[in-house]
């Protein structure tokens, strides 16, 4: 099962602007930010990820609600962030 997850920015990539270092679930990875391009996006802003891609920008309260019902499902959000673990965007 492929999951859009809920990933707070915490750092621009400054060499990098179309890169975002966000965290999921205490998991930090770089993700593509190019489709959100315009967006004015900055550290602490919540964005939903999919396959490496932030899709949209999202509010906190969402975020966190999305966060606990995902965590709910149980094995396949495990399964999607153990596969957010292993990835790697350079």
């Amino acid at each position: 099962m492929c999951l859009a997850i809920p990933g707070e920015i915490v750092e621009l990539v400054p060499d990098r602007p179309g890169l975002a270092k966000v965290e999921v679930s205490g998991v930090r990875r770089a993700v593509n930010i190019g489709l959100l391009e315009g967006e004015g996006l900055a550290a602490g802003d919540w964005v939903l990820i999919h396959v490496g891609f932030a899709l949209s920008r999202i509010d906190e309260a969402e975020a966190r609600a999305t966060l606990t019902m995902l965590e709910g499902i149980g094995a396949a959000y495990d399964e999607e962030i153990d596969a957010l673990r292993e990835s790697r965007i350079d």
